[in-house]
């Protein structure tokens, strides 16, 4: 039976799993990064190694998000271009590597997937549902990519 979205948000209620603030370590480009957030963080700053291993050096995934803010400037001229794609691709590597996420993620079926915030209107729902949901969006496509490599 199907059921209506998913919504989650916050990385301690539940599937809280979903954010990616959520205390999920994943390897990839060569690094181990704590969450996918300071992953995709960090990839604003490719070309520039300070900020780049600044980024992958912070404790924690706000502060990775807060330090981008405060380095504006120096953020990747193709930003607007590329986020989706390094969003996917964080977030398929988080799932692939933790196999407990994979499965939650999984078990969700094709339910529609809510990252419901007033904080966000790209990569959430806004809080009332106007807002874009591209982490919904994006999560859901994993779950897709994950279901297509298992069958």
């Amino acid at each position: 039976m199907e059921e209506g979205p998913l919504y989650f948000y916050h990385h301690t209620n539940p599937f809280g799993e979903f954010s990616n603030f959520y205390p999920s370590p994943i390897e990839l480009d060569g690094y181990t990064w704590p969450t996918s957030e300071h992953y995709y963080q960090a990839q604003k700053y490719i070309s520039d190694e300070k900020h780049f291993h600044n980024v992958l050096q912070i404790s924690k995934p706000i502060e990775a998000l807060l330090y981008t803010r405060k380095y504006r400037s120096a953020i990747r001229s193709d930003w607007a271009q590329v986020k989706d794609e390094i969003m996917l691709k964080a977030c398929m590597v988080k799932f692939e590597q933790h196999p407990r996420l994979q499965e939650l993620l999984l078990s969700t079926g094709n339910r529609q997937l809510v990252e419901h915030t007033k904080k966000d209107s790209y990569w959430g729902d806004g809080g009332d549902g106007s807002g874009r949901n591209q982490l919904g969006i994006t999560l859901m496509q994993v779950r897709n990519n994950l279901r297509d490599k298992q069958s």
